[in-house]
């Protein structure tokens, strides 16, 4: 008898977080390595919010909470949806988890079916598909192209559609593009979605508040209130609060489906971390001043690095609207050859020889489903990022 199960044959390690482990061994190893592979901001939790941890512990707030969060955070959860997206939820449509991950995977163990299908626009996040693996169902990517900006047709969402789609899994901004969609974008899609009533929404919000210059976020519930009974808005503090180790994660939604998740949770994780949701409750009702201040770090690392590498011939860069993320095309130097003699066949094998010969580290596209291109985290320092930038400027003017 197999030990390992047929499942998990299915599914693979996730990229994103290989990338992140092969950096840390290179510079163990005492190699110059720039690692911009990580999705986390590189700055610390705001100060109030570390306060609001600590006032927990020393309160002897350490014990058990109700399997999806606890009532305070919760109702401060219903504060935020209605204050930043006039959307009007109560505590019982609202689940708490450990990160927006957990949530994501608890909603498709309660709801997904083997045949049954969810829609992903590539590239995505690379979890995404993995776990609509795990969880028996089937995942249909379906393509956006640089040519619109890494952003859904609507004619693309209606051809991915079938009546075995239960779900549309939509992320603005998007990692890996930040690529955000405005307000007729989205209702173009949620057009769509109207005229297939048995397909669910399932929003992944988490760069909600990393949107830059003139970008304005919306979310699918809010530019279609007839969407509302068949959404999941998932949401986190990790981006935006720089909370990432702290894993909270939320979602509100049909309390059926609510209901159906917390089962879920209950079986495997129960609580999530009871100091992690209080911190998360001054995270959401406390001051959100240093978002703006945040954002402005972003937008100037964010121009930087995409004006650098729109310097290099042969690669094609967009300005994403949000994250901290960009997603450059690699189309024109594939074929090349490095001086060490390596053929740029694929976005993997320059990502490799990217890593080997500079010490930079970065994601290869066909990890999010789209080739060939890379991702790049910003979310590092103006100087780490120009001298990663001037490397990569160098290693491809030296392809021959």
């Amino acid at each position: 008898m197999e030990l390992l199960s047929k499942t998990l044959a299915r599914v693979k390690p996730s990229p994103t977080i290989a990338v992140t482990q092969k950096a840390a061994e290179l510079k163990a190893a005492g190699k110059d390595v720039i690692g911009l592979g990580a999705g986390e901001p590189d700055f610390d939790t705001p100060q109030n919010i570390k306060d609001a941890g600590i006032a927990a512990i020393t309160a002897g707030k350490t014990k058990y909470t109700a399997v999806d969060g606890i009532p305070e955070l919760k109702q401060a959860i219903c504060v935020k949806f209605k204050r930043d997206n006039g959307l009007d939820y109560t505590p019982s449509q609202v689940s708490v988890g450990t990160g927006g991950k957990q949530i994501l995977y608890n909603a498709l163990m309660a709801t997904m079916n083997p045949g049954e299908e969810v829609v992903i626009p590539a590239p995505y996040w690379v979890s995404y598909p993995d776990m609509v693996l795990l969880a028996g169902g089937t995942p249909v990517i379906a393509p956006a192209t640089l040519e619109n900006d890494f952003k859904l047709t609507p004619e693309a969402l209606e051809e991915a559609i079938t009546p075995n789609t239960k779900w549309f899994i939509f992320n603005s901004p998007s990692n890996p593009t930040g690529a955000g969609y405005s307000w007729d974008e989205l209702k173009a899609l949620t057009d769509v979605l109207m005229r297939h009533p048995h397909v669910w929404v399932m929003t992944d919000d988490m760069y909600e508040h990393l949107a830059y210059d003139d970008f304005k976020f919306c979310t699918p519930a809010q530019v279609e209130p007839a969407l509302y009974d068949r959404t999941l808005t998932v949401n986190g503090v990790s981006k935006a609060y720089a909370m990432t180790g702290w894993r909270i994660g939320y979602a509100a939604g049909p309390e059926k489906l609510i209901g159906a998740m917390r089962k879920v949770q209950s079986q495997s994780t129960s609580n999530p971390c009871t100091v992690s949701q209080w911190a998360a409750v001054e995270a959401l009702n406390g001051t959100q001043d240093y978002i703006a201040e945040n954002n402005k770090m972003f937008t100037r690392r964010r121009n930087l690095v995409v004006d650098m590498l729109n310097e290099i011939d042969g690669v094609i860069c967009p300005k994403p609207e949000g994250a901290f993320y960009v997603y450059p095309s690699i189309a024109g130097l594939i074929g090349k050859t490095t001086p060490s003699g390596v053929t740029i066949t694929d976005d993997e094998v320059f990502a490799t020889a990217l890593l080997e010969d500079t010490g930079v580290a970065v994601v290869f596209g066909a990890a999010f489903g789209l080739s060939p291109n890379f991702r790049i985290s910003y979310a590092t320092s103006d100087a780490a990022l120009k001298e990663a930038c001037t490397r990569l400027q160098k290693f491809c003017a030296a392809l021959s």
